[in-house]
């Protein structure tokens, strides 16, 4: 028997080629545009905490402990404005994360059909309002609620709780840490509602049907079917959210009252690194524009810490998940 003669390999066309050229040049592409991104953020970073050197060098790590602010003497803590920012953010999330559910399972199961798509997309329309809108807003129709109703309200109240009293207590100004976490709440909803609608509308609907045939509420269904189907992908858009309660400047210099006072009480003025930035960075010289670029490189770390939390708690329950 005569051995089998092997079938020479056909050579690459040009086509062939030019394909195996344009993939190799998209991937470049792709890389660089990664490498860009990585680049930019680390060129923001290590650019604000080279222009914060100054303020560094003289305050050392008090400040990042210590809630002394003086731009006249030189001494310089940013324990008020970090507060503030965290505090506020939060306040934002307890008031913004429960109405954002609620209007994204009303728009996905409760609102008529004919009602959904007019309401949705007034909601993801007011995410493009601008933020000094809002704060402008909250300063002459927020703020005076607070004065007339709602401060003396919480001092009445809330204010003679021992421990938690020393939170609600204080002069009916309106403005303060409260009502800036109110409006930055009002902020956020429409990002936080608009992802939720979108994920809760990926949910099968065979398995809302089934709990419904086997007698479940639309409360059952909601907590037990469709937030562990879409738990990973309404984490994330909470924490988007988060991002962008943190970062926010005009509405909350608005409302806010600019003081640089740490205090306990939610109803007294206040600041946030971002607030304060935007205010004193334009007159500010030498060693206080130092501290306000140190400030800011703060708050980059705080919210790249916040973003790498939740992407961290993804993944415990991507993996869980997956277990």
């Amino acid at each position: 028997m005569h051995a089998a003669i092997p079938s020479p390999v056909p050579a690459p066309s040009t086509r062939d080629l030019r394909d195996a050229r344009a993939d190799r040049l998209f991937k470049i592409i792709l890389t660089a545009t990664v490498v860009f991104v990585m680049l930019a953020l680390a060129g923001a970073a290590l650019s604000m905490l080279w222009g914060g050197r100054d303020a560094l060098a003289s305050q050392g790590l008090s400040f990042f402990t210590s809630s002394d602010w003086n731009p006249v003497e030189n001494r310089y803590g940013a324990l008020a404005p970090i507060v503030g920012t965290i505090v506020t953010a939060l306040i934002a999330m307890i008031v913004a994360v429960p109405v954002s559910f609620g209007i994204a399972f009303f728009l996905t199961e409760v609102a008529p059909r004919w009602l959904r798509g007019p309401v949705g997309t007034a909601i993801e329309l007011l995410a493009g309002i601008p933020s000094i809108i809002y704060g402008m807003w909250g300063l002459f129709v927020f703020v005076p609620v607070m004065t007339t109703h709602i401060t003396p309200w919480l001092n009445d109240t809330l204010g003679g709780i021992p421990g938690l009293g020393a939170l609600f207590r204080g002069p009916p100004l309106g403005i303060g840490t409260l009502t800036a976490g109110f409006v930055l709440a009002i902020m956020v909803i429409p990002f936080i509602s608009a992802v939720m609608r979108e994920v809760f509308l990926t949910v099968p609907t065979r398995l809302k049907e089934s709990a419904y045939a086997l007698g479940s509420t639309k409360w059952e269904v909601s907590w037990d079917i469709v937030l562990p189907y879409t738990r990973s992908a309404v984490i994330g858009g909470i924490f988007l959210g988060l991002g962008r309660a943190l970062g926010e400047t005009m509405a909350v210099a608005f409302v806010i009252g600019n003081s640089v006072r740490l205090t306990p009480s939610l109803l007294e003025p206040g600041t946030t690194i971002a607030a304060l930035i935007a205010n004193d960075f334009g007159e500010a010289t030498e060693t206080y524009r130092s501290a306000l670029l140190l400030l800011g490189f703060v708050l980059f770390i705080v919210t790249f810490i916040v973003l790498a939390l939740a992407r961290l708690m993804l993944m415990r329950l991507a993996r869980r998940e997956g277990t």
